[in-house]
């Protein structure tokens, strides 16, 4: 694989692991700017730096570590470069890279990358690995496309109440806990796991499902596929896993909320 690695001075750095996730922002950077995040720290990446960087199992072959200990991973599973004024991720492995939601980029292919914050992750027989990616996004308004310091917008995620998101995290904790092709509990499952972490409140299906059906029903005016008659049948899982992956992208709901799990110490 020949990957570029044409620098600039002073527009790569390299970010050290304590930096924490990136679904919370990031420091102020140029529009534009790439901020890619592993499992022992990441990069940062200006727009103009000519530099792509590489990502993989193998730590000193790569600009970013992912799935260090597992060997179904690539040494070098993949790359992003700027083209054409957009970042491109490329999947130079063998195993298929997942965008969140089920969008998949197989060994081979390339995606575009959105201007936001974008978990991806390396599909294995026994996990998915983690590779974090956020683009820096100018702030709107007059000239903000030709200010290189402008401050970037955290999408900051959809309101919710307390009860929704101890509700959503409890539906989409699968996906939380990055399991393999992760899918909701179901209503049953949702009633039982909060009816034991919360016993003096009367919890079953019928409530767990309508809390949810308030929240993929306000949502759906600005998001798709959160509706029966917007998706084919059989529905399945489809609206709760759509509603999940939403949540997901927007960081509305992240890793740090499975705390609510684990009962009055999780909410402290």
């Amino acid at each position: 694989m020949a990957v570029r690695t044409r620098s600039s001075l002073g527009k790569v750095d390299v970010l050290p692991k304590g930096i924490g996730s990136l679904t919370s922002g990031h420091p102020p950077a140029q529009t534009g700017t790439l901020f890619v995040m592993g499992t022992n720290g990441g990069m940062r990446v200006a727009p103009d730096a000519g530099f792509d960087v590489v990502f993989g199992r193998c730590e000193p072959d790569v600009h970013v570590c992912v799935g260090a200990n597992d060997p179904h991973v690539s040494r070098r599973h993949g790359y992003i470069t700027r083209e054409h004024s957009r970042w491109v991720l490329y999947n130079v492995g063998k195993l298929a890279i997942r965008f969140p939601g089920s969008r998949l980029v197989l060994g081979g292919h390339r995606a575009e990358l959105p201007a936001a914050y974008t978990p991806l992750f390396i599909v294995t027989p026994e996990q998915e690995h983690l590779l974090e990616v956020r683009i820096a996004a100018g702030a709107p308004g007059r000239g903000a496309g030709n200010r290189h310091d402008a401050a970037t917008y955290d999408p900051g995620g959809w309101e919710l109440s307390d009860l929704e998101r101890l509700v959503l995290v409890c539906l989409g904790q699968r996906y939380l806990r990055q399991e393999p092709w992760p899918q909701p509990l179901t209503w049953a499952q949702v009633a039982d796991e909060l009816g034991a972490l919360r016993p003096g409140e009367r919890w079953n299906a019928k409530r767990a499902a309508r809390i949810v059906t308030e929240v993929r029903r306000r949502l759906s005016a600005r998001v798709d596929g959160l509706l029966e008659e917007e998706v084919p049948p059989p529905l399945g899982n489809t609206l709760n896993h759509n509603l999940i992956s939403e949540l997901l992208v927007s960081a509305t709901i992240v890793t740090a909320d499975l705390a609510l799990l684990d009962g009055p110490d999780g909410l402290a």
